[in-house]
């Protein structure tokens, strides 16, 4: 088969995704012929329509004239996109201003989901970065009264957890901010989940009579760490499913989405790189999940990646857009994060 056959036949199949998922009808060749500037006749429209169907790309759902895009003709075709749509102008400012207005990562999170939910009328989903990928920026103890003082663990994630503590006896200022000058130089830059071992030793370093105050901010601060939120997925746009279709049940698409391990699974099985992944309808190892496909992309300060991001659904959707758009969003909510 010639280079120029092959090109043509991918514009067919081109035409026929752009249609289907347009208008959710079979696309005819009497359809492509009115719509598409193909430069062939219709009758060589329909023999390319023959083959594309005998190679497993497109497929006639039922006896009308036309055919529909197969998993393996989606494939093909975000495989061999020329570009993915760029976000307009305008689209990029309001992501940036709503990004840039988070206050901490909690927020940076429940404002990527919305957003993503919004752009692509898809379901979307936002992984908090993982323990292992991130690291104590900062600790600051703060004396509320002689026995209370709170303590802020920030990390490089913008993440920040805060705790009071009541103290065991009246402590003053001076021996506060002893105690908090050696837990930044125990943990300054330190990864989360090497943390109980660097400070294991820390009452040891403290004078006698601090070791009991010493003791109780290490307790606390041990306990926010296995509290944070690891292993947790956050989704928005639930509702977008009720106006897609589905070739499996959109109960067994929600049950699914209900599970975090199936969620957390399908994003950490894309690739561990920044780069955007799609998987389509068969590709996805979960049989409630048969019927959508997942775009994703990784998301990080730097060239770390720290989690990733994506949505999804049915894999009628339109992929340059929903393409653009998880890129483009994870690469402000990594932008964020780099600058906080």
């Amino acid at each position: 088969m010639s280079t120029l056959v092959d090109d043509r036949k991918l514009a067919v199949l081109r035409a026929i995704v752009e249609d289907y998922v347009s208008t959710n009808e079979p696309v005819g060749s009497k359809a492509l012929t009115e719509r598409h500037s193909l430069g062939v006749s219709p009758a060589t429209i329909r023999n390319d329509m023959a083959v594309l169907e005998e190679q497993g790309y497109i497929t006639q759902p039922h006896t009308s004239a036309g055919r529909v895009p197969t998993d393996k003709g989606y494939r093909l075709f975000v495989d061999r996109l020329s570009q993915i749509k760029p976000l307009s102008a305008a689209e990029k400012r309001a992501i940036e201003s709503f990004l840039q207005g988070a206050v901490d990562l909690d927020d940076v999170v429940t404002r990527t989901v919305r957003l993503l939910a919004q752009l692509t009328r898809q379901v979307a989903v936002v992984q908090y970065p993982t323990l292992s990928s991130s690291t104590v920026r900062h600790i600051e103890l703060v004396p509320l009264t002689e026995r209370r003082v709170m303590l802020v663990l920030i990390t490089n994630t913008g993440r920040v957890d805060q705790r009071v503590i009541e103290l065991p006896e009246a402590v003053d200022e001076n021996r506060i901010a002893h105690l908090r000058a050696l837990l930044n130089a125990s943990l300054d830059g330190c990864d989360l989940n090497k943390v109980p071992d660097n400070v294991a030793d820390l009452p040891d370093r403290v004078p006698a009579e601090d070791r009991p105050v010493a003791a109780m901010v290490l307790s606390v601060l041990l306990e926010a760490l296995v509290e944070r939120h690891d292993e947790k997925i956050v989704f928005a746009g639930a509702a977008n499913l009720a106006a897609a279709d589905f070739s499996v049940g959109l109960r067994e698409v929600l049950e699914a989405l209900e599970e975090q391990v199936v969620l957390m699974r399908l994003l950490g099985e894309t690739s561990d790189s920044k780069a955007l992944t799609v998987r389509i309808g068969s590709e996805v190892p979960y049989t409630g999940l048969r019927g959508t496909s997942i775009v994703a992309a990784g998301y990080g300060s730097g060239d770390k990646q720290l989690a990733r991001l994506g949505v999804l659904g049915p894999t009628r959707m339109d992929y340059p857009v929903t393409m653009g758009a998880v890129r483009a969003v994870a690469r402000y909510v990594s932008q964020i994060l780099a600058a906080s």
